[in-house]
């Protein structure tokens, strides 16, 4: 088997070949999820992750997962909740199917080994978080759902011995067939053993769940291996990308200090929804007066009003108190949250926690349909690397988790009626050339200043130009692998994409806030802006009507 693909020096050739019925890309819970129903429908199943399986980014979820779950709550309440956070480009049938469907994937969680925490009756403990109206948020171990999802997971995935697992693999690029279907990817594996370095996996059907962006930016909640590889692979093989410009930074990270970059701690909002509240350096409530629900507003209100606030009073960060908690509540809601502020001096029982947004999590991605399809046949996305519709432009607190597990559900099922065809490879769309590793913090640095929380259009086309610049330095002529140099290579194919589209997109909606265009506009630009490259400098861009209603659809 050769790739010889003239122009595309940066693609190496495999030197060896792995086939499965279905390749899942990643180990967060909607790759370990997917790979369950997979193997359930009969399929034999090859499990790729860049890190550890039990490393994905889903271990780092603290507040828990949304669903209408409750007596008092229903999945009309949960829908009519996530469209108001997502300002008006929700899709509505895509958020349907999230809150109806949600509560059984949620049990069907438990089922599989999921220990949420229970209240004294021995029913399913409940919270509340951001832009919620109803107690619906689902926790275990206090601030530790992540972990104890994923413990459960991945449990359930290494117990199949059908279930192959491929770890600490980048993924490169898909391979495509003579009809531009996919058939496989081309991936490196970092490690020894039979299988190192270059490959192909071959499989006509491919799940990418590779998580979020977040090291496109210099401080993220993000794992240090999400730096968009798998929707890096989505577009340079032509997949549709759609809402990519809407990135929500969590308002409340712990603040480490000016020069601190990378994976910053986060401090969950379910604190705000136990009492916590905001303060500025003169212990005012800033957000009181702002929006209705106060420090309880969806993601980007509350982000941007302390953006404006550090802006006003020329501080670094503000202040969250959450010193009225009681010693017994930090031991049982938020213990490990306590763990990381003492590990940095900080005693949040008798000190304020000094905060600040970063960026945490991207409502956009590959476009989907409501079974998981992308514009590639047999290419599937699912959870943050993919844009279902269900978040718009504002993600609804912890409904993540829950997306990965419905639309997990949702391809599962498609799987289960059929694979797609087997067909010999023909194509491979990769890189002409991979970027000097030494250009990714100029890149991620220049992200966060220009094309972060606030953006203009003199910001962000001072990125575009950067990267512009970026692109003639390219190391062409590469052909071996390089993690760093892939790793720098995705980081600015998806800034690129996303900075395109914050610049499109004339108007402040969601977690896009333009300072040149303030207002909302729906006459205009309730669209959703699809991008789809062409070639290396080239993407064709559409913009497409958003329907207000289920009644539209």
């Amino acid at each position: 088997m050769t790739f010889e693909i003239p122009g595309r020096l940066a693609s190496p050739e495999p030197g060896w070949t792995i086939s499965a019925d279905v390749i899942v890309v990643g180990s967060g819970i909607a790759g370990l999820a997917t790979a369950m129903h997979a193997r359930r429908a009969g399929h034999s199943v090859l499990l790729v992750t860049k890190a550890r399986v039990d490393e994905g980014s889903t271990r780092w979820a603290q507040g828990g997962i949304a669903a209408a779950l409750a007596d008092d709550d229903s999945p009309a309440d949960h829908l009519a909740d996530t469209l108001v956070a997502g300002a008006g480009l929700c899709d509505p049938g895509a958020v349907q199917v999230l809150a109806y469907e949600g509560p059984a994937a949620v049990r069907r969680l438990v089922r599989w080994g999921a220990d949420f925490d229970l209240d004294d009756s021995g029913e399913l403990a409940l919270t509340r978080e951001g832009g919620h109206h109803r107690d619906r948020i689902a926790h275990a171990g206090g601030d530790a759902t992540g972990i104890e999802i994923s413990r459960a997971l991945v449990q359930a995935v290494t117990d199949d011995p059908k279930i192959e697992l491929i770890e600490h693999a980048l993924v490169l690029d898909l391979l495509l067939d003579a009809k531009g279907a996919a058939q496989g990817l081309t991936l490196h594996v970092m490690g020894a053993g039979q299988r190192d370095g270059v490959g192909a996996a071959l499989a006509p059907a491919v799940v990418l769940a590779t998580g979020g962006i977040g090291q496109v930016f210099a401080s993220s909640t993000n794992p240090s291996v999400a730096t968009g590889d798998g929707l890096a692979l989505g577009i340079r093989a032509g997949a549709q990308v759609a809402d990519i410009e809407f990135v929500q930074f969590h308002p409340t990270v712990l603040w480490l200090g000016d020069e601190s970059t990378g994976q910053q701690p986060l401090v969950s909002e379910a604190l705000r929804g136990e009492g916590a509240v905001l303060l500025d350096d003169d212990d005012a409530r800033f957000l009181v007066g702002q929006h209705e629900m106060a420090e309880l507003a969806p993601r980007d209100v509350v982000a941007k009003a302390i953006m404006y606030r550090m802006r006003e009073t020329d501080r670094e960060h503000v202040w969250l108190d959450a010193r009225s908690f009681s010693s017994a509540t930090w031991e049982r809601r938020f213990p490990n949250i306590r763990a990381a502020c003492l590990g940095h001096g900080i005693d949040p029982m008798t000190q304020l926690i000094p905060v600040v947004p970063a960026q945490h999590y991207v409502s956009g991605g590959l476009l989907t349909d409501l079974n998981g399809r992308t514009s590639i046949a047999g290419l599937f996305a699912v959870g943050e690397c993919a844009c279902t519709g269900v978040h718009g432009a504002n993600r609804l607190a912890s409904n993540s988790l829950l997306e990965g597990l419905v639309f997990a559900d949702r391809i599962g099922s498609v799987l289960a009626a059929g694979l797609p065809k087997r067909r010999p490879i023909e194509a491979l769309r990769g890189p002409s050339a991979l970027l000097d590793p030494a250009l990714r913090s100029v890149i991620q640095q220049s992200m966060t200043d220009n094309v972060g929380v606030l953006r203009t259009d003199t910001s962000i086309r001072a990125t575009l130009d950067l990267l512009d610049a970026t692109s003639q330095s390219a190391q062409v002529g590469v052909t071996q692998p390089h993690t760093a140099a892939w790793e720098t290579t995705n980081i600015a194919l998806v800034a690129r994409v996303l900075a395109d589209a914050a610049l499109i997109r004339e108007e402040t909606r969601g977690s896009h806030w333009r300072d040149d265009f303030l207002e909302v506009d729906d006459q205009n630009w309730r669209v959703r802006i699809v991008s789809e490259r062409l070639d290396d400098s080239q993407f064709a861009v559409s913009l497409r009507p958003v329907s207000p209603s289920l009644e539209n659809q």
